[in-house]
């Protein structure tokens, strides 16, 4: 293939991924997960990370959507505003939680862009974090407790399932229980919503599956030659996957339901 074939095609990708990232977003989208992904990249003879920060949305009809994505040196504060922001200015509204691990900098940009919709911190990070801080001999069975403790019916039960766990493990663990209560409330945002609208946005674990995605794509390049070949690439198997989501069934099917 000659190098003008190769420009030719590169110039048709990025026209595309350009118009999906900066499509207007219509209508209201109750439901917002965000999270982020590392690539390999060449720059200024070196070899560092980038972060490809990844929005997916569940609109109004219960439909998912890949919303946007970017990529950034880093996860810092300044960028997770900046990502959130150019969402917000593309029409993105109707918000009633956003998901996401506890990044301070998703924090940050969530408080200054969309300080008054509920943050849903992802539930399998959370355990992973309290798991953690607990000594080897009792992972096991407190990761088995704190599934049980999200898996309750309601609020009222979780929260009397948390106060056996504190006191069971306090003496034993005392650090991932120290975790554990600082951030139950944030973990359990969900529970104001009914529960069969719960288990889609209790974890980022949409976006994870499409993080393993985009690396098992990447493999086969290891090292990109620069920045605008992960948007051009990565974003192109995003629209792809975008594409596959409005085919599939609504999360939902009656908005009423969605009141926070």
């Amino acid at each position: 293939i000659s190098k003008s074939s190769v420009s030719e095609l590169c110039k048709d990708l990025d026209k595309a991924v350009k118009e999906f990232r900066e499509r207007p977003l219509e209508g209201d989208y109750p439901f917002l997960i965000v999270d982020a992904t590392y690539f390999k990249v060449r720059e200024n003879h070196r070899v560092i990370s980038k972060a490809l920060m990844i929005a997916l949305g569940i609109n109004e009809n219960g439909k998912r959507e890949i919303l946007g994505f970017e990529l950034y040196d880093c996860e810092n504060k300044d960028n997770w505003y900046d990502f959130l922001m150019h969402l917000q200015a593309r029409g993105l509204k109707g918000l009633k939680v956003i998901t996401s691990d506890a990044h301070e900098g998703i924090l940050h940009g969530i408080r200054r862009v969309f300080p008054q919709v509920p943050w849903q911190r992802c539930q399998f990070h959370f355990i992973r974090n309290i798991v953690d801080k607990a000594p080897k001999k009792y992972q096991a069975g407190l990761r088995v407790e704190l599934y049980a403790m999200f898996q309750c019916s309601d609020i009222k039960e979780a929260r009397k399932k948390r106060d056996s766990i504190l006191q069971d493990y306090t003496d034993v663990a005392p650090n991932a229980m120290e975790c554990l209560d600082n951030g139950f409330e944030a973990a359990v945002t969900v529970f104001c919503l009914p529960e069969s609208i719960r288990k889609m946005i209790r974890t980022t674990n949409y976006i994870e599956r499409i993080n393993r995605e985009l690396k098992r794509r990447s493999n086969a390049i290891g090292v990109f030659p620069n920045g605008e070949s992960v948007v051009r690439l990565m974003g192109t198997v995003l629209i792809e996957h975008h594409e596959k989501l409005q085919g599939k069934g609504r999360m939902f099917y009656n908005p009423g339901d969605l009141a926070v």
